[in-house]
């Protein structure tokens, strides 16, 4: 039976409808402000896993490479060729790199941070590096014992080099939004550093919060003295999440124009350097759950995200750092239990 409704109140249920199905048009519509898609830069088996106590060897991390190419990222940075002495985590790249199963939709970068490492990559068969380096001279100088200069310099010339090799290149600029040591960082020697890498010919300059402890109007202030020097289009962020203001970063920098996030699935990871107190990177699934809510395409499935994390922390021994994650693992359990055998039994 259906109710016929008369006079003001029928104006009112008239509005009602009309909120309704307004609102219904506009689940997961994506504001005209933000990118269309996002490339997800997945880092957790490079900056996941290099600050986390338990050691994983080559097969157990080509396994989890293998996995993380399924799921629809853009790129997965695969190792770190640097010398296993200061990181032992990243022991075994050159095997790593000989024996992942590569997608061709996906990129597999690795981080270089010197003329050795950036020869054993190549060596290794590598088709895409990663240069960095520091807007603090003290984190420069705990984290590859030298002068900022010095770095950058260094990244400069590789990112030179692998240009006229035809290799594809990016940028890390380390403690973009502060640093362990020193504080507070200036804009402009940001600024001054990401139009190096630029001008060296890197294909992105990615605005590194390395210890968290950015906030969105830190953000805001830094992209907007970037972007008159790099184009958006060539501009990355990476966040961590050690005062839970990575997503938050990261919306702004949606806002700004930046349509290419790192993430590192169940939030694995930090840098071994940056001291104490530095929490692991921003989740690739709670950024997914986000960018996915603003109807922004990805590419990625987000099922596929979970899984990997799940086989990581189990090989890791420890919790996942993902809300998104965690929350859809208690809520549809059925689905990915049996889906985790099978993930895992394919790798």
């Amino acid at each position: 039976m259906r109710l016929r409704v008369h006079g003001p109140s029928a104006h009112a249920a008239d509005v009602l409808r009309c909120a309704t199905r307004l609102a219904r048009r506009s689940v997961h519509a994506r504001p005209s402000y933000y990118p269309a898609k996002v490339a997800i830069y997945e880092v957790g088996a490079r900056d996941g896993l290099q600050n986390e106590p338990t050691v994983l060897d080559a097969a157990e991390r080509t396994a989890f490479i293998n996995m993380l190419s399924m799921t629809g990222v853009a790129s997965v940075e695969a190792a770190s060729f640097v010398h296993p002495k200061l990181v032992p985590q990243m022991a075994g790249a050159a095997e790593i790199m000989q024996t992942i199963r590569r997608h061709k939709h996906v990129a597999y970068p690795v981080l270089v941070p010197n003329r050795r490492g950036y020869d054993d990559a190549l060596k290794a068969g590598s088709s895409a590096v990663a240069v960095m380096c520091s807007a603090s001279n003290t984190f420069a100088q705990r984290n590859v014992k030298q002068t900022m200069q010095q770095q950058v310099e260094g990244a400069v010339e590789l990112a030179a080099d692998a240009v006229g090799r035809g290799v594809p290149v990016r940028g890390y600029i380390s403690c973009a939004l502060g640093c362990p040591f020193e504080g507070a960082v200036p804009v402009e020697v940001v600024v001054a550093l990401a139009k190096a890498l630029a001008d060296a010919g890197c294909d992105e300059v990615v605005l590194a919060d390395t210890i968290g402890t950015g906030t969105p109007g830190g953000m805001a202030a830094l992209l907007a003295s970037v972007q008159p020097q790099v184009p958006v289009e060539r501009l990355a962020v990476h966040c961590h999440d050690t005062y839970g203001q990575a997503l938050a970063n990261i919306l702004v920098a949606l806002q700004h124009g930046v349509a290419s996030i790192d993430s590192s699935v169940a939030g694995l990871g930090g840098c071994p350097f940056a001291g104490p107190g530095a929490a692991g990177n921003v989740a690739t699934e709670d950024v997914l759950y986000m960018l996915h809510g603003l109807g922004i395409e990805t590419g990625v499935d987000f099922d596929r995200v979970v899984l990997a994390g799940e086989y990581i922390i189990g090989k890791l021994g420890r919790g996942n750092a993902s809300k998104a994650a965690v929350a859809s693992l208690r809520r549809r359990p059925n689905d990915f239990t049996a889906a985790t055998a099978r993930a895992a039994a394919s790798t």
